[in-house]
C-alpha cells in the first residue's frame, strides 16, 4: 500500500513541496483508515462519552473512570483505566503473534496512562468450526494469548469466542484490558513542555511490523499469510514483564510529564500524536534509536512496530533517573530528541527525513463520505426441527458450547483479584482499594448483528449490562471495538452505521456512557466481508466482592425476568443449526428498569444463582445451569419460541424467597415462575406436552465439543 494520489496531492500542497521518503510513509500509515479511522470518525460523535464517573474520556490510549465510594456513591480517589483493541490482520496471518501482540498492545495503552493492568477480556470470532483452518487459528490464538497474559501476569477474566461463517478468511480478535491507578498516578498522551525530553525504552527496534498500520486498512489477499508476514510484530512478554514493573515505578516517582506506547506506526506514530496532542512539536534524532538490527534506515526506524516500547516525556532533570530505572529492569532506553514548539522534525545521519506540522501529520486526514445502503431485517421462514433434535443441535453447537477449553488456558486468578472466575455471565474483581467489586464482561454475537446490524447492536449493549447485574453489578462504562468489512462497499458500509447507531443509541438509555475504543474496517477477503460485529467490553460496580453465580443449587424455585414479551427466532442459533429466517426480536425499551432490577434481585438474600439468557435461548440457559442440580421446567407458548429465542433482557433467577422477589422488581419487569430448581442433576422440560429429559453428564458431554474437537 502507497500514499493514494489524492492525499499525496494535500501533503505536497501542505509542505509547498514534494514529501520524502520518510514523510511519504509516514503520512500514508497515519493518514490510514487503521490510525485515523477515515470511514468512521464521521459516525462515533453518535456516542455519548460524558458522565459524572469519566476522568479521561476518547482520544487518549485509554479511558479512565472514578470508581464510586460505596458508602456516599461520589467519586472516590481510585480510578481505573479501560480500552480496548484488535489484532485482525496479523492474526491471521501468524494466529500465535498476531494475537500475543494485541495483549502486549492493549496492556501497554494500559501503562501509558500511568496504570497497573489488573485484567483482560478476549473476544474471539472464527469461521464455521467444521473447517481445519478455523481450528488451526483457534488454537493458535489462544496459545498467543494464553502465553503472553500468563507471562506477563496479567489475569484473563472473561471474553467470549463465536464461529460463523463470514470470518472464514478473516478472524476477529478483540483484546480489552482494565488497569488501576488514582488521581496522583495518571498519565496522558499529551505534551506538557517545550524543552522536555523524548525517551524511548524498552526493547530494540527492529524490522518486524513494518507497514502494519497500512496492512490493516485493506483487505486480506489469499496468499496473505505468507506475503504479508513481514507486517506482523513479534511479541516478547518477558521484555514487557519488565516494562510494566519499570513503568509502574517510573509512576511511582513521578518522572513522566506524558506517556504513549508504540503500536501502529511505530515510533513515528507515538511521538508525533503525542506532540501533537500539546499542540507541540519535536526534534528527533533517529541515530539515537536503540536498534536490534543493522543498517536500518529512517523509515524502518520511524515506521518498525517492533512490540514492548513505551515513548516518554520527561524533564531534563529527571532523565538520569528514568535511565537508571530502565537499566534496573534491563531494558534499552535511548534519549531521542526534545519536545519544541515548532514542527515535528526527525534527522537521520545528519539529513532532515521529516519537517511537518504535527497536528496536521496526526489529525489532518480527510474524511470519507461514503455511500451506504440501508440494511433490511430478514423475512419470516422458519425451520420446523424434532424439539429434541433441535435441543441437542443448538446446545452441542460451538456456539453454545462450554469455552472451558479456552479459558482454562488463561491464568485467571493471578493478582488474586479475581471474584468470580470465568465461565459464568460477568467475571467480578475484588477492587480492595476502592471497597467494590467491579464486574466485567465483553462480547458480540454476530449472528444478531449479521440479522439485524441496529437491533442486534442495541441486544450487545443490553446483553453485555445484563451479565454484569446477574453479579449484582450496575454498569459504569463500556469500550467498543467495532469490526466491519470494506466500506467502500455501500451494503457493508450501511450494516457498519446501524451497528453504530444501535450500539450508541442503548448505551445512551441505559446510562452508559463509551468512554473509548477502536475500529477496525477493511475486514474483508477473498471469503467476504465480515458480519457487522461491535464487540463491547463494559464494566460495572457494587459493593463487595460476592455474587451467586450461574450454576443450580438445587434449592429453589426458577423464575424468569424479562424486560420485553417478544419472541421471534431472527438471529438465533436454532437458524443457524436448521437455516430459515425470522425477525430479530425487538430489544425492550425498559432496559435499564430491567438492569437495575437484576442487579438488585442478584444481592437479595435467598437468591442463590442468576444466568442471563441470551445465545441459544432458554435451553442453553438451563442446560449451562444443570450440574450437582437439577431443574424441573414447564414452558408455555411456541415451543421453538419458548426454547430458542434469543431475546435479550431476560435472566433466569433461583430464589428461595420469590416473594421477595416480585417486591424487588418494578411492574415494567414481566417475572415468570417455570419451576423448581431440584438436587438430582437432571434437566426435565416440558414444553406443550413434549418432555425432554438429559442427565447433567449427558448435558456436559453435547456442551463439550470444542475440546473434544481440537485436542
Amino acid at each position: 500500500m502507497s500514499l493514494p494520489p489524492s492525499d499525496r496531492e494535500l501533503v505536497t500542497e501542505a509542505l509547498g513541496r514534494d514529501p520524502t521518503t520518510a514523510e511519504s510513509a509516514m503520512f500514508e500509515n497515519l493518514w490510514s483508515e487503521h490510525c485515523a479511522y477515515r470511514s468512521s470518525q464521521p459516525l462515533l460523535s453518535a456516542f455519548d462519552s460524558e458522565g459524572d464517573r469519566v476522568v479521561v474520556g476518547p482520544g487518549d490510549d485509554a479511558a479512565v473512570l472514578a470508581l464510586p465510594d460505596p458508602e456516599t456513591g461520589e467519586n472516590g480517589d481510585t480510578y481505573i483505566t479501560m480500552g480496548v483493541e484488535s489484532h485482525n490482520h496479523p492474526s491471521y496471518v501468524d494466529p500465535f503473534d498476531g494475537a500475543a501482540t494485541g495483549v502486549g498492545g492493549i496492556v501497554r495503552d494500559t501503562l501509558s496512562m500511568g496504570a497497573y493492568p489488573i485484567a483482560l477480556a478476549d473476544s474471539l470470532y472464527f469461521g464455521g468450526f467444521d473447517r481445519e483452518h478455523s481450528k488451526y487459528l483457534l488454537e493458535g490464538v489462544v496459545e498467543g494469548i494464553s502465553h503472553y497474559g500468563n507471562c506477563i501476569g496479567v489475569p484473563t477474566v472473561t471474553g467470549s469466542a463465536a464461529f460463523h461463517d463470514g470470518y472464514d478468511g478473516n478472524p476477529l480478535v478483540n483484546v480489552a484490558c482494565i488497569g488501576l491507578t488514582d488521581a496522583e498516578r495518571l498519565v496522558t498522551a499529551e505534551a506538557r513542555s517545550p524543552g522536555n525530553k523524548l525517551v524511548l525504552a524498552g526493547n530494540a527496534t527492529g524490522r518486524d511490523g513494518l507497514g502494519g498500520a497500512s496492512f490493516a486498512s485493506e483487505d486480506l489477499s489469499e496468499d496473505a499469510e505468507t506475503e504479508d508476514r513481514p507486517a506482523v510484530q513479534v511479541g516478547d512478554p518477558y521484555a514487557e514483564k519488565r516494562l510494566i514493573e519499570a513503568n509502574e515505578e517510573l509512576v511511582d516517582a513521578g518522572l513522566l510529564r506524558a506517556a504513549r506506547d508504540l503500536g501502529a506506526a511505530g515510533l513515528g506514530g507515538a511521538s508525533s500524536e503525542l506532540v501533537a496532542k500539546g499542540g507541540l512539536g519535536a526534534h528527533i534524532e533517529l541515530d539515537r534509536v536503540h536498534q536490534r538490527e543493522p543498517n536500518m534506515n529512517a523509515t524502518e526506524i520511524l515506521l518498525a512496530e517492533s512490540q514492548e516500547r513505551m515513548c516518554y516525556e520527561v524533564r531534563p532533570d529527571d532523565v538520569e533517573r528514568v535511565e537508571a530505572i530502565a537499566d534496573k529492569y534491563d531494558l534499552g532506553c535511548s534519549v531521542i530528541g526534545d519536545v519544541t514548539e515548532g514542527n515535528y522534525v526527525c534527522t537521520f545521519k545528519g539529513e532532515t527525513v521529516v519537517d511537518v506540522d504535527a497536528e496536521y501529520l496526526a489529525d489532518g486526514a480527510p474524511m470519507n463520505d461514503l455511500e451506504h445502503v440501508e440494511p433490511e431485517q430478514p423475512a419470516r421462514d422458519r425451520p420446523d426441527p424434532d424439539l429434541e433434535a433441535a435441543f441437542e443441535a443448538v446446545v452441542g453447537s460451538p456456539n453454545t458450547a462450554s469455552k472451558e477449553w479456552i479459558y482454562r488456558q488463561y491464568d485467571h486468578e493471578v493478582g488474586t483479584r479475581t471474584a468470580q472466575k470465568p465461565g459464568d455471565d460477568a467475571a467480578l474483581l475484588a477492587i480492595r482499594e476502592a471497597g467494590v467489586g467491579l464486574a466485567f464482561s465483553s462480547g458480540a454475537d454476530p449472528n444478531w448483528t449479521e440479522a439485524a446490524p441496529y437491533e442486534g447492536a442495541r441486544a450487545v449493549a443490553l446483553e453485555n449490562a445484563t451479565n454484569l447485574a446477574t453479579t449484582g453489578a450496575t454498569p459504569l462504562a463500556a469500550v467498543d471495538c467495532l469490526n466491519g468489512g470494506n466500506p467502500e462497499k455501500p451494503d457493508v458500509y450501511g450494516g457498519f452505521r446501524a451497528i453504530v447507531d444501535g450500539l450508541a443509541e442503548m448505551c445512551a438509555a441505559l446510562d452508559v456512557p463509551v468512554v473509548g475504543g477502536n475500529v477496525s474496517l477493511y475486514n474483508d477477503s477473498a471469503a467476504g466481508p465480515i458480519p457487522p460485529t461491535p464487540t463491547l467490553a463494559m464494566a460495572g460496580t457494587k459493593a463487595g466482592y460476592d455474587a451467586p453465580g450461574s450454576n443450580l443449587a438445587g434449592e429453589g424455585e426458577l423464575l424468569v425476568l424479562a424486560a420485553g414479551e417478544e419472541r421471534s427466532l431472527g438471529g438465533s442459533e436454532l437458524l443457524a443449526q436448521f437455516g430459515g429466517t425470522d425477525r430479530f426480536p425487538a430489544v425492550p425499551d425498559t432496559g435499564t428498569a430491567f438492569v437495575e432490577a437484576v442487579a438488585d434481585v442478584a444481592d437479595l438474600e435467598g437468591t442463590y444463582s442468576v444466568h442471563d439468557v441470551s445465545h441459544g435461548g432458554l435451553a442453553v440457559t438451563l442446560a449451562e445451569m444443570v450440574g450437582e442440580a437439577g431443574a424441573n421446567v414447564t414452558l408455555d407458548g411456541d415451543a421453538l419460541e419458548a426454547l430458542f429465542s434469543e431475546a435479550v433482557g431476560r435472566v433466569v433467577v433461583e430464589t428461595t424467597r420469590p416473594d421477595a422477589v416480585r417486591e424487588a422488581v418494578p411492574e415494567a419487569v414481566a417475572i415468570e415462575h417455570i419451576g423448581e430448581a431440584t438436587a438430582d442433576g437432571r434437566l426435565e422440560l416440558g414444553v406443550n406436552g413434549t418432555t425432554l429429559s438429559y442427565t447433567a453428564d449427558r448435558i456436559a458431554a453435547l456442551r463439550d465439543v470444542i475440546e473434544a474437537d481440537v485436542e
